[in-house]
């Protein structure tokens, strides 16, 4: 009876350490995509009243959790069933990001950019600000969702040579790491500012805390800004990836270009393809209906 305990324990030892080897594997197999869900959920986040920054953050971050428990279990259903439905899956994802992607790249070139999404902001009233907010989180959340699907599905292909105990554990273990690294990450960027004034009041007005608070303070501004242009081109870069890596005609299309430019083209094209669709389809609503 004892020895029956104690070989159970063993046995879980060992899947445990097998766990911890494959959960480092997952995760750095899926830290490029990573950095590119970073990017894009910081400047999902960004663009709010301080007061309501923390809170939005908090409702996408609860929102990620939601989408991995729908999307851990499906895939490794598909995964085990009905292997060739994913790539299916990660293009129409890819396409939904292109178009974001794309979107945002018009209406800063056609439509007025910041500048008029700040100034109608400011004559928008409380209910009007509540539901633009709902709007804001509501997109994240389906774009998060997308990034998810991609991490958990680059993260599931390093393990899938391992048992399925393992590759359950270790994926789900790297998609909990994944959301807490970059939504932690992502609420010290929109509260930089914060740090800083606590910093310069720390300082008593003087000496390097001072030098470094006014400098996250000055800098907030700059990062938003630059956080809004990264997230962009991570929104295609990720799309073009996804056809790149998972369409062989493609890949054969732009194999001669680096790799970053080959995607980023490949993502720019499959957005303005996406937008011109929409675009369309939405005169043609507009028209029917008048």
């Amino acid at each position: 009876m004892a020895s029956g305990f104690f070989a159970l324990l063993d046995d879980i030892a060992v899947i445990m350490d097998d766990v911890a080897v494959t959960t480092k594997v997952a995760t750095q197999k899926a830290g490029g995509i990573l950095g590119d869900d970073l990017a894009v959920t910081a400047e999902k986040a960004s663009g709010f009243r301080a007061s309501r920054e923390i809170p939005v953050l908090w409702a996408i971050c609860k929102g990620s959790f939601i989408n991995k428990l729908i999307i851990l279990p499906l895939a490794f259903l598909l995964s085990a069933f009905v292997p060739w439905s994913i790539v299916p899956i990660l293009v129409i994802g890819g396409i939904y990001l292109a178009f974001e992607g794309a979107e945002k790249v018009y209406h800063y070139l056609f439509d007025g950019g910041h500048t008029k999404t700040a100034t109608a902001k400011a004559e928008m009233s409380e209910e009007e600000l509540k539901i633009e907010e709902k709007k804001k989180v509501k997109s994240a959340i389906v774009v998060d969702f997308i990034l998810s699907v991609e991490i958990v599905i680059v993260a599931l292909s390093s393990v899938v040579e391992e048992e399925m105990t393992v590759q359950i554990l270790s994926v789900s273990l790297a998609a909990l790491i994944a959301t807490i690294g970059v939504y932690g990450l992502v609420a010290l960027i929109v509260r930089m500012d914060d740090l800083g004034l606590k910093l310069v009041e720390a300082s008593n007005g003087k000496g390097i805390l001072k030098s470094i608070g006014m400098l996250l303070v000055n800098a907030l501004p700059w990062v938003i800004k630059s956080l809004a242009f990264i997230g962009t081109v991570a929104m295609l870069l990720v799309a073009g990836g996804i056809f790149v890596h998972n369409i062989h005609q493609v890949h054969d299309l732009v194999h001669s270009f680096p790799s970053v430019l080959g995607e980023l083209a490949v993502g720019i094209v499959v957005g303005a393809i996406a937008l011109l669709v929409v675009k369309v389809i939405e005169k043609m609503l507009g028209k029917s209906h008048s």
